[in-house]
């Protein structure tokens, strides 16, 4: 009876290893998949999205699917790159008609950045579906801020149609400093935050992380209208490594990109190019000055860059492109500075390494990591002086995950 029993239990926990694999063997499905989850939430009401070309079911955009299924659809609010997804990084966009769908277009961004009450005069639900690429000065979350700000004061209840964060298995990099918020970093956070969008918004309303005036309003006004409802991924864990269906911007054609960009992001506070202007935007990086036997590549305008950084200058430098997996290992868990470090002790002009109004300081959301690499601090040094921020942070982070670490 007692090797029965073994045999018996040995068969479960084996089945049990088999539907474990099974299950993480299953698709990663974003929020908007869940379709019985919030279209009975928007049957019958006005809705307002913030969407743009990352925003799909499959192959269709969501806004297609949700006018099929006869969601009135009265505006779709667009962030930074605009509703299709083709504007340069800081490049306006104004308001105008979709022309594929004929609603009206509101941009919420350069002096727009947040929908208005008579914006949503005309609206009963927001609905706010983004594939986010998981980094603090990826303004997308920035937008997102401003969204659940505008609904809070409106009064309008808030549905998160979550996606899966590609970089959202690490947290790394320095916190914001409060002296350095901006469009490219609003809250104390660090680089790479590890959460998703529906994540990030429950820890920004309750940590009441917002503004003090809409944090007040919050409060005092409680069932007023503001719900927030985050409709989950399915299949996801912070395990899990995502492939983005579409680029969600221009300059982040690939996986390859998108797993760079937390580390090489910060060339765009040097005069150094990044890559855009190029097919690997993020993946390589490097100035005319360097030596010269290092790779080269010149930068030329197209789509969604359409006067890079050293425009049809031959630039040497490094080239970091490969295989999603020969870049995951490069990158290695970590925000590395390392390439920043070693470009900065190859530059002839260190005075000049550095762009005079120092956005390197509103990327890094310190004025610490620059005046580091001036002082030719160790990158073991750099990243210990991150430690004490990155331990607090992931205790306020791990009250709000949804999602299995």
């Amino acid at each position: 009876m007692l090797c029965s029993m073994k045999h018996l239990l040995l068969f479960f926990l084996l089945l049990s290893g088999f539907l474990l694999r099974a299950q993480s063997n299953q698709p990663i499905l974003p929020g908007a998949f869940a379709m019985d989850q919030y279209l009975p939430l928007l049957k019958g009401k006005s809705v307002g999205i913030f969407a743009n070309a990352t925003s799909v079911l499959g192959s269709t955009h969501l806004v297609d699917t949700l006018m099929k299924e006869g969601i009135n659809i009265k505006k779709i609010f667009s962030p930074e790159h605009g509703f299709r997804g083709k504007a340069d990084a800081g490049e306006e966009v104004n308001s105008s008609v979709d022309q594929q769908t004929g609603i009206l277009l509101v941009s919420l961004y350069g002096n727009h950045l947040a929908p208005t009450a008579e914006d949503l005069a005309d609206v009963d639900v927001m609905l706010f579906d983004i594939q986010d690429v998981g980094t603090r000065f990826y303004t997308y979350i920035s937008s997102l801020e401003y969204f659940i700000s505008s609904a809070i004061k409106n009064k309008k209840p808030l549905v998160i149609l979550d996606r899966p964060n590609p970089n959202g298995f690490y947290v790394d990099g320095p916190i914001l400093e409060p002296k350095f918020k901006s469009f490219v970093g609003m809250q104390p956070i660090p680089v790479v935050y590890g959460m998703t969008v529906g994540e990030y918004a429950k820890m920004l309303v309750g940590e009441s992380m917002l503004a003090a005036d809409v944090v007040s309003e919050l409060k005092t006004r409680k069932n007023s209208g503001f719900i927030l409802i985050v409709i989950p991924c399915k299949n996801y864990s912070h395990h899990s490594l995502y492939t983005l269906p579409v680029k969600p911007s221009p300059n982040l054609p690939d996986m390859a990109s998108v797993y760079l960009y937390p580390s090489t992001c910060f060339f765009e506070g040097t005069v150094l190019s990044e890559g855009r202007g190029t097919p690997k935007a993020f993946q390589v990086f490097g100035h005319p000055s360097l030596p010269h036997e290092l790779i080269s590549f010149t930068p030329v305008s197209r789509e969604g860059a359409k006067h890079p950084k050293l425009e049809n200058q031959i630039c040497y430098g490094w080239d970091l492109s490969g295989t999603p997996e020969e870049v995951l290992k490069k990158v290695d868990g970590k925000v590395q500075i390392k390439w920043l470090v070693e470009a900065y002790k190859l530059f002839p002009d260190k005075n000049n390494f550095f762009l005079a109004n120092n956005y390197i300081n509103r990327l890094a959301g310190t004025d610490q990591l620059a005046q580091q690499i001036k002082d030719g601090k160790s990158e073991i040094e750099i990243r210990k002086s991150w430690q004490p921020g990155l331990e607090a942070f992931k205790k306020i982070r791990k009250k709000y995950l949804i999602y299995a670490e």
